[in-house]
């Protein structure tokens, strides 16, 4: 059984293999699997954007089933949002600094206890021959009024996680897996795998 994760970003696909390998004897990198595509996201919700992104790629792949994924960060005192547009936040073009600096300033004036947050994953599951499954996971935390931190990426830096006193760039990589979104969205599926068998 082969699966195809649609991504080429190595962190997320080795994480997923490491979650996964149960399932399929296969996992292979859109990179490694020979495919370049890059499907638009536009989707209202995080489930409709992994859905689709993981039916355009099985459409052109040669595999038994493509994962895919779509997070972003949804901030309690902006009405969810930055949400599906969490990595265009600033805008096209723009990068991490200038999402995090846009974000800084939506909540200049909110105060610490209102600056709840939370970082959501959805994964789309397509296989041949039997319905697409979804999975969702989430890990709440807060937003800092300034960046702490090294590790990670995105909002890392201003996404403090209580359990651990520290924002998710001050995690190591070891840390962050253990109770990141993407993990709890992933055993979330795995368990509804499971349960089909």
């Amino acid at each position: 059984m082969k699966l195809i994760i649609a991504s080429n970003n190595a962190h997320k696909v080795s994480e997923i293999k490491a979650i996964l390998g149960c399932f399929y004897d296969e996992i292979l990198s859109l990179r490694e699997a020979g495919i370049d595509m890059d499907v638009v996201e536009d989707a209202d919700t995080f489930e409709g954007n992994a859905l689709k992104k993981a039916r355009e790629v099985f459409s052109v792949a040669d595999a038994d089933a493509v994962l895919s994924d779509d997070s972003g960060l949804m901030v309690d005192a902006l009405g969810g949002a930055p949400g599906v547009y969490s990595a265009r936040y600033a805008g096209e073009g723009h990068d991490d600094a200038a999402n995090n600096a846009k974000l800084l300033d939506a909540l200049k004036d909110v105060p610490g206890e209102k600056r709840t947050a939370r970082f959501r994953t959805s994964v789309a599951l397509i296989r041949r021959g039997m319905p697409a499954v979804t999975a969702d996971g989430s890990v709440e935390g807060v937003i800092l009024h300034s960046p702490q931190g090294e590790n990670g990426f995105g909002y890392d830096p201003l996404f403090y996680y209580e359990p651990l006193k520290k924002s998710f760039a001050q995690l190591t990589p070891e840390e962050k897996n253990s109770v990141s979104h993407r993990r709890r969205a992933l055993e979330s599926l795995c368990d509804k795998l499971r349960a089909e068998k």
